[in-house]
């Protein structure tokens, strides 16, 4: 099975956390960087199409500005940014000479993922840069983004990108050995999960967020960038970069870590796309029956199911679908702006056009611009 996902797959997208690219706090490893390029360029000579997510740039920024703990304002986060990512791609660049490949660096932001247009042009540049052998490394561009507009972490980036080119496996690197029963720091009993589906929803259970000084996110986000992979069909191993020559061992089917398989049947490239936003305009609250049928039966959403919303969105906008439990079940291309829909709570789609004063849409969200998640 571990082939399948592994050995097989061509095209991967491997994240490497801050932990195993610095030094704790005293900047970049270089001798760590220059193990990681070296092993990338085996992968290419089997044949892998790579794309590296590289955390580090703020890390980094830290080490050469002296601060001891990653920022939380997020003009000094922005600066350290700043800062550090040259420093990063210098650090690549320098070692990927060495092998005759060409870097190529990538920074993106939500925009860039929300925006179709953005998104497609960013998708078509990956592509190109893979079509002329280069090597992209992708970051998120903390130097600009606002705060309310920010990825977050780049386990999040790693598995929009995943989405994004279409990758078969997304591989992310950690200073654990995987996904654990329990968390292994606080119990000797805890046993390593090596193998389940990307989509068991009792996996949450097992995680908790964990910050660091260098880095964000923890098992949590590792196991949400998974299932989110899983939607274009990649699979995902989440494993310990600690491990010797971790990717070519991977590569050669050896079981490390824990491998998220997808088993859902692959989503089109657009509904991709709504899925893989990280943020949402708005809330749909519906009731019992609806929520069942866009789930169940792959039906559009009508405006007698909505039951109340919130946010302010206009037509276009992707907005969340909540049960009445509070789950968010859906996701979706609003036909309507928020305070038009106000006024269609538990209406008939015949009667819109009586409410509203003109002939618009039956639908509050078509099947077509709704994605089950």
């Amino acid at each position: 099975m571990r082939s399948k996902y592994t050995q097989q797959s061509k095209r991967w997208v491997i994240k490497i956390g801050s932990a195993l690219l610095t030094k704790d706090g005293e900047g970049l490893d270089y001798k760590a960087i220059e193990d990681w390029t070296a092993q990338i360029s085996r992968l290419r000579e089997q044949g892998h199409e790579i794309i590296l997510v590289s955390s580090g740039s703020v890390a980094e920024g830290m080490s050469r500005m002296g601060w001891k703990e990653r920022p939380t304002d997020l003009a000094k986060l922005q600066a350290a940014a700043a800062i550090g990512q040259t420093g990063l791609i210098e650090a690549y660049e320098t070692q990927f000479k060495k092998h005759q490949i060409q870097a190529a660096q990538i920074l993106l932001t939500h925009d860039d993922v929300s925006n179709r247009r953005r998104y497609l042009n960013a998708r078509n540049t990956l592509n190109a840069l893979l079509e002329f052998k280069a090597l992209p490394i992708i970051n998120e561009n903390d130097t600009v983004a606002l705060e309310e507009m920010r990825l977050g972490d780049n386990d999040t980036l790693a598995a929009l990108v995943a989405n994004l080119i279409e990758a078969d496996l997304l591989v992310i690197l950690t200073d654990q050995e995987g996904l654990f029963d329990k968390d292994p720091r606080h119990h000797k009993d805890a046993q390593l999960i090596s193998e389940e589906s990307a989509s068991n929803s009792d996996l949450h259970q097992y995680v908790g967020k964990s910050l660091t000084a260098l880095g964000s996110g923890g098992m949590a986000t590792k196991l949400t960038a998974a299932q989110r992979a899983a939607r274009s069909g990649c699979a995902t191993v989440i494993a310990s970069g600690r491990e010797d020559q971790v990717l070519q061992r991977l590569s050669q089917g050896e079981n490390l870590g824990t491998l998220l398989i997808p088993d859902n049947a692959q989503i089109t490239a657009r509904k991709q796309w709504i899925a893989g936003q990280v943020q949402a305009n708005g809330i749909l609250y519906l009731d019992k029956g609806a929520s069942m049928a866009i789930q169940k039966k792959g039906t559009s959403l009508l405006p007698i199911g909505v039951e109340r919303s919130e946010g302010d969105f206009k037509r276009g906008d992707i907005v969340d679908c909540q049960n009445p439990e509070g789950k968010t079940v859906a996701r979706g291309l609003i036909n309507y702006a928020n305070h038009e829909v106000e006024q269609l709570y538990k209406t008939p789609s015949k009667q819109i056009s009586k409410i509203l004063g003109y002939t618009g849409d039956e639908e509050l969200i078509h099947r077509d611009n709704l994605v089950i998640l």
